[in-house]
């Protein structure tokens, strides 16, 4: 029986051994099958990308920094950076190839012919690119600014009614209360002294968001006088999101969100904008359950339709709503998008008014006849139209400083230029609406501010695509006629109480973020004027 023994138990080391044998045979086959189609990958993304640098050498391109770094650390965001793009521009007036590192190409349009099939292609042929707008997508969610394709189609038409005429019009009240209590600060500041120096980024930044609380929320925070939890994290969470830009190694979410303290706050600013939101959606919700549609609908009469209203009464063709986390990415992309784009609109254009006091007296002029006769200082939504030089004054001053200075666009496919050239496909194209601006053979003289380029009464022979302050094509501003009508109201108020004049003790350099900010405000001497009789 031994001998049987030993040899089943030599019979099953063998098996063991060639078990092992096989075993790690396999392993090893899979490792290299795996390193061989990770090497066949590689091999196919260098091709590619050899034939995509081939196809992008027809475009002109600046000189690079060297190899590895290409253009970057060259276009810095500050007012150096802007002044060597208008120098790039002075010679290269269509499109701009540039560089991030070795691997990363861009394509710069600056031109509106060349502007024009990126945005007037759908948006899924040239979508935003989440290179560039990844970092708020925790914030903003999938709202008008951040979705795609489908999504992003449906929201649209069910959004748009949000900014019919009729709804905005009653806002007009909103826009004058709130520009009202900013001009009260203002008069209580300025006690004791007839002249007094302001930052306008500061004072006009609470203002919008006062006007957007209510208009979105029916809901007032006296932010302008005590700053509430809520619009001190949208302040934190801009400033979070531009600073994140700037630290390569942020970009990788655990990283930030786990090992530094800008994560955390960034966190907990999102849960602090995200619980208000929500809060107020499903209080709302609940009233509409509770009442029904008609009696719910008679109980606003009287009272502005907020924007909450309007996304919890949108139905899409199938009849079908929005749900609570949509209604929630719309509302938060509107409070985002809505101050921060129109307070840069606004600071600046009373820049220009203060650094031109012959403009500024023109549409002094215009604001009192509008104003003749009337017992309260407040403009109706027909006055709008009234305010001609105004409205110029303001087109001009987008033209020069956009507050948005570019947008982002990749191309799913081939996109043909009007020269014959061809964005290859997969290559992000960045939309310079600054660079557009200032391209001297579309805006002869762009660094003048001219309000005069845009008098109705002397059309002028140029592109729509020439000026683009609010982006162009399927994917323009949804809200610039809301923020049209805000500016109009708040620029027309300030010039009818208040003179305003260039604090020379305080340069103003541009800072090209989200938007278009300074590196330590606009500050400007603000003058009350005496009142009407």
């Amino acid at each position: 029986m031994l001998p049987i023994t030993d040899h089943l138990l030599h019979l099953l080391r063998l098996e063991k051994t060639s078990f092992r044998v096989y075993t790690v045979s396999a392993l090893l086959l899979s490792l290299l099958f795996f390193l061989f189609r990770l090497l066949l990958q590689l091999l196919r993304f260098c091709w590619r990308f050899h034939l995509t640098c081939r196809r992008l050498r027809c475009f002109p391109q600046p000189p690079r920094r060297n190899w590895l770094l290409g253009h970057l650390g060259m276009f810095l965001p500050n007012e150096s950076g802007l002044q060597d793009e208008k120098k790039v521009l002075d010679s290269l007036h269509h499109v701009v190839l540039v560089w991030l590192g070795p691997v990363l190409p861009l394509l710069v349009l600056v031109h509106p012919d060349y502007i024009k099939p990126v945005v007037g292609a759908s948006a899924m042929v040239a979508p935003k690119d989440d290179f560039f707008y990844g970092f708020l997508k925790p914030w903003l969610g999938d709202g008008l600014l951040l979705s795609k394709g489908a999504k992003w189609s449906r929201h649209r038409r069910l959004l748009t009614p949000a900014f019919h005429f009729d709804i905005l019009k009653p806002y007009m009240k909103i826009f004058n209360q709130s520009t009202d209590t900013m001009h009260a600060k203002w008069r209580r500041l300025a006690k004791g002294s007839s002249v007094v120096s302001l930052d306008m980024f500061e004072h006009v930044s609470l203002m919008t968001l006062d006007s957007l609380q209510k208009c979105v929320f029916s809901y007032n925070s006296n932010c302008q006088e005590k700053m509430s939890d809520y619009i001190s994290a949208i302040i934190e969470l801009s400033a979070l999101v531009v600073r994140r830009q700037y630290r390569l190694h942020h970009y990788l979410d655990f990283v930030y969100y786990h090992l530094t303290a800008d994560g955390r706050h960034f966190r907990r600013a999102c849960n602090i904008v995200h619980r208000f939101t929500t809060e107020v959606i499903q209080e709302r919700r609940r009233a509409l359950c509770q009442q029904g549609t008609q009696a719910w609908l008679k109980a606003k009469q009287g009272k502005a339709l907020d924007f909450i209203d309007v996304l919890l009464l949108a139905r899409d063709e199938d009849g079908k709503e929005l749900s609570d986390e949509d209604i929630r990415a719309e509302a938060d992309t509107f409070m985002f998008e809505g101050h921060d784009t129109t307070s840069s609109g606004l600071s600046w254009v009373l820049f220009n008014l203060a650094k031109h006091p012959e403009y500024q007296e023109k549409c002094r002029e215009e604001i009192r006849e509008v104003m003749k006769g009337r017992e309260l200082e407040e403009l109706q939504w027909d006055d709008l139209t009234q305010l001609p030089f105004i409205t110029m004054c303001i087109k001009e001053s987008l033209r020069q400083f956009p507050p948005v200075t570019l947008v982002s666009r990749r191309c799913t496919e081939d996109v043909k230029l009007p020269d014959g050239r061809v964005i290859p496909k997969g290559i992000i194209c960045l939309v310079s609406i600054y660079g557009t601006h200032h391209n001297p053979t579309v805006w002869p003289d762009s660094k003048v501010y001219n309000p005069y380029r845009f008098d109705p009464d002397t059309p002028q022979q140029r592109s729509p695509l020439a000026y683009v302050p609010f982006s162009a094509g399927p994917r323009n501003c949804i809200g610039q006629s809301f923020a049209m009508a805000e500016m109009r109201v708040v620029v027309a108020l300030t010039l009818l109480r208040f003179r305003l004049s260039v604090d020379r003790t305080r340069k103003v350099r541009r800072k090209p973020e989200l938007i278009l900010r300074t590196e330590n405000g606009i500050w400007l001497n603000v003058e009350p004027l005496t009142p009407r009789a």
